[in-house]
């Protein structure tokens, strides 16, 4: 039995001891309202002295759970099923995403008319957790309103978004990557770091325990944002998209070398492997994300009304050569650093006669249309960073391609790394002196074909020719025609 205690004054000794309860507030329910009572008795179990929550009625749980944050909240879920089914009620969560408007001055009007049109019984409709992913996605600042305004500038030149780097930064998103072995073993690694340019995002995974290359059969590249709640990492909510997924088999499109150090990999969907060249260790990781609906990519799981499909254009039974012309198309060659050239081509076209291999050709730089701006430093490199070395891998960059269809709407974009190599026999002069050099980037949807000569004494390589070829069946389904 435990043993109460009370202050008396000196005058009340020797009276008896009166203790008189609290008037209670008519709105305030008795002791007995909020808890059962409970008898001791000898047959008192353990049990119930450990957890007495377990026997407290769940409107007073609810109660107790008022007075957490949202982070102690959305953590007290995975104590078991009882907490996890309390803890989830849409009326609480609907107070954290009413407090939230007011804390953020939308105006109380607005959070005014925002309970007025919601009264209990349509809260309690809504599907369970329907309120709680309301205010993760007020808090992180998902709500598109607000950032695709800032997406609507466009750089004129580039014809991609301004703010790209600025929207992701706000929006704190980070992208994961995961690798399969052969035995189905998934291991996710977090980014070390991102970097941007006006055309792309790179992002950087360095030094952690990697799987041996060789093992790898599969990778998978993922946008995630975490919601900024006060609870331990592993447990904080987030989306995740699904922005890449590679199949590792069979040889592999382009290796690099430099300085003897690292070997580079590139196994498609601007996925590079950085690889220790005697060995099969990977060193680093880089992926390459063009910034054409990179936003809308890295939150796709996140957002209901985003759909990713492509659009097709507009049927056009009056124009016989609907689909080959009034092309646009943006390149630009660049390193982690700096640009090393960039240009805009417009109203590019491709004559039927000259589609051949099931591909469109167009000529962005040719014998009859030189570029005198299409010009880059016979310095090329691209840099690379460990923990413990650095370096660069000389002879080797990235392109970044943007092609717009008569429509202005984006059709074919990509950011992947390159390598310029010596050409041995080359029986077209073009004018120029020098050395030849060529750069080919390839995928299923298309290849981008560069010719360069190396003016030794200027130290620059000039583009004497430049030629995008589309794939036909990609024009095709595009455009609804059948050449």
């Amino acid at each position: 039995m435990s043993s109460l205690s009370v202050k008396t004054r000196r005058e009340d000794v020797g009276k008896p001891l009166v203790i008189k309860p609290k008037a209670m507030s008519r709105h305030r329910l008795t002791a007995s309202q909020h808890f059962p009572v409970y008898k001791k008795t000898s047959k008192c179990t353990g049990k119930h002295n450990r957890n007495s929550l377990d026997r407290m009625p769940p409107e007073i749980i609810l109660k107790i759970l008022l007075y957490l944050d949202a982070g102690s909240l959305f953590c007290i879920s995975f104590v078991n099923k009882l907490f996890h089914d309390l803890s989830n009620s849409n009326a609480l969560w609907y107070q954290f995403y009413t407090r939230e408007l007011i804390k953020k001055k939308q105006g109380c009007q607005k959070v005014q008319a925002t309970h007025g049109r919601h009264s209990v019984e349509v809260v309690q409709e809504k599907p369970k957790g329907y309120w709680r992913n309301a205010f993760f996605k007020e808090i992180t600042g998902l709500n598109t309103n607000k950032w695709s305004k800032k997406l609507q500038r466009i750089n004129p030149y580039s014809g991609l978004p301004c703010h790209t780097e600025e929207v992701l930064r706000s929006l704190c998103v980070s992208w994961q990557i995961t690798v399969t072995d052969g035995r189905g073993r998934r291991s996710t690694f977090e980014q070390s770091h991102v970097s941007f340019s006006s055309t792309a995002g790179f992002v950087f995974w360095g030094a952690v325990n990697w799987p041996p290359f060789n093992h790898i059969t599969s990778v998978e590249v993922h946008g995630v944002a975490l919601v900024p709640l006060d609870c331990p990492a592993a447990y904080r909510p987030g989306w995740k998209s699904v922005m890449a997924k590679v199949k590792v088999q069979g040889e592999c499109s382009e290796l690099f070398v430099s300085d003897k150090v690292i070997k580079m990999v590139y196994v498609g969907q601007g996925i590079t492997f950085g690889l220790w060249k005697d060995q099969l260790q990977i060193a680093f990781v880089i992926v390459n994300l063009h910034n054409h609906l990179l936003v809308q990519r890295s939150l796709h799981s996140s957002i209901s009304s985003h759909r990713e499909a492509r659009v097709r254009a507009l049927f056009d039974d009056v124009d016989s050569e609907f689909g080959l012309h009034g092309y646009t198309a943006y390149i630009e060659l660049h390193n982690t650093a700096r640009v090393l050239m960039s240009d805009r081509f417009s109203q590019l076209f491709c004559r039927r006669d000259h589609i051949s291999g099931g591909f469109l050709p167009l000529k962005l730089i040719g014998e009859n249309n030189r570029c005198p701006s299409a010009h880059l430093l016979s310095d090329v490199s691209l840099p690379w960073k460990t923990e413990a070395l650095h370096g660069f891998i000389k002879d080797c960059c990235m392109i970044s391609l943007t092609v717009w269809d008569e429509a202005k709407q984006p059709f074919w974009c990509v950011s992947a790394p390159v390598v310029i190599t010596k050409v041995n026999q080359d029986t077209v002069s073009y004018g120029f002196d020098g050395a030849s050099f060529s750069i080919l980037y390839q995928d299923s949807e298309g290849r981008v074909e560069m010719r360069l000569k190396q003016m030794e004494y200027k130290e620059q390589y000039f583009v004497v020719n430049l030629v995008i070829y589309i794939s036909v069946a990609k024009v095709n389904k595009h455009f609804g025609r059948d050449y």
